[in-house]
């Protein structure tokens, strides 16, 4: 059978762990053909994150529409946009894209930035209303609402506010470490839901959340609803964390284990 196919337009991670990397491997995991458009390079491993460089907006927008004319795309998403150019060049090709999950990489797993504040508003201005599906961590959408995030009522109010932009809020809760469970927080513009676990002794999330929107973009890709597809996403990051819990891939925050995903839901 042929697989559906979905995009990831983000930057590539040359540790291998996150970005690109991540999406194309959780793509295979789940059954989906993955294409892309890379909206940058980084040099980056488990420790830190030495250098972004964008690639030029235009050429981002070639990517996409060479992609897009070609092959039948039916879930995509974006991660790192380093860029106002490109996130405006990427809103603007809304129009001819599946419906969308949004990433807003603003934040590395080391704690370094990764986008300027022109970037964070383009985004809630322009990437926000058309996407289905926007999945910040809750320190992302800290910076996005310009206020500290410490407990799970904040991530509820987070998922309110951000959902004033856009239609779907996932606030991942992975961070919330004083909560004896990992949470995310959905809001769907009429009511509020969440998705528990237990955590995870790990010190191995690099590429976590691109891992779980590329999750969601597959579900999509397959014809799932938006629940059912963030729900899956949700279980598969948690094996993914899961399998790669004893690794020890470089010094810092090590990847995930994508291909320990057996049989699926």
């Amino acid at each position: 059978m042929t697989p559906p196919v979905a995009l990831t337009i983000a930057g590539s991670d040359s540790g291998g762990a996150a970005g690109i990397q991540a999406d194309l491997r959780t793509f295979a995991a789940l059954g989906v053909f993955g294409t892309t458009a890379i909206t940058c390079t980084t040099a980056q491993n488990s420790i830190e994150v030495r250098a972004v460089n964008a690639l030029p907006g235009a050429l981002v927008r070639q990517q996409v529409e060479a992609v897009l004319d070609d092959l039948p795309v039916r879930g995509a998403k974006t991660g790192l946009l380093p860029s106002e150019e490109i996130v405006r060049e990427v809103a603007s090709l809304s129009h001819r894209l599946p419906p969308l999950v949004v990433d807003p990489v603003l934040v590395a797993t080391s704690g370094a930035r990764l986008a300027d504040d022109a970037t964070m508003v383009a985004c809630l201005r322009h990437l926000f209303p058309v996407a289905a599906v926007v999945t910040p961590n809750v320190a992302e959408a800290a910076v996005l609402l310009g206020r500290e995030l410490s407990t799970l009522e904040d991530a509820r109010e987070a998922a309110r506010r951000l959902g004033e932009h856009t239609a779907v809020v996932v606030v991942k809760g992975g961070h919330l470490s004083q909560l004896p469970v990992s949470v995310d927080v959905v809001w769907d513009g009429q009511e509020s839901w969440e998705i528990s676990r237990p955590r995870i002794a790990t010190g191995n999330t690099h590429g976590s959340g691109c891992t779980f929107s590329a999750a969601v973009a597959a579900g999509l890709a397959q014809g799932m609803a938006v629940r059912e597809s963030v729900e899956r996403a949700n279980e598969f990051v948690h094996a993914a964390l899961e399998g790669s819990a004893g690794w020890h891939l470089g010094a810092g925050a090590g990847p995930l284990d994508h291909f320990g995903w057996k049989d699926g839901p």
